[in-house]
């Protein structure tokens, strides 16, 4: 079993920045990649960036890419969002999404960025 717990969302300025934190517990060998993705009220549920296991391998959605750096420290179970020049338009609930190497899916409770003057 994995337990996975968001943090780090919250009101900001357009143009401003917000780093999430996605900490991750329990059975976390299994975890071969680890998604972050977003929903918008009334739309569906995108995926944002992605991270391997051994960090090796990133990948952003094209709205997002130049703008937010997807990391992780194995040190601390913990994989980041570093989001920047923040736009409206990234308002939404954030969800850590890690995957085992048996494709099973865990999620958290999901954090809200909301991005408004």
């Amino acid at each position: 079993q994995v337990q996975v717990v968001e943090s780090g969302g919250g009101l900001v300025q357009p143009g401003g920045s917000l780093r999430l934190s996605c900490a991750v517990s329990g059975s976390i060998f299994s975890i071969n990649v680890i998604n972050w993705y977003r929903q918008a009220p009334g739309k569906q549920r995108d995926l944002v960036a992605k991270i391997t296991s051994g960090g090796s391998t990133t990948y952003y959605n094209a709205s997002v890419k130049g703008r937010f750096t997807i990391s992780r420290d194995n040190a601390k179970n913990t994989v980041y969002l570093q989001m920047n020049s923040l736009k409206p338009e990234d308002t939404a609930v954030y969800y850590c999404n890690p995957v085992s190497n048996r494709n099973f899916n865990y999620w958290g409770q999901g954090t809200q960025v909301t991005v408004s003057s």
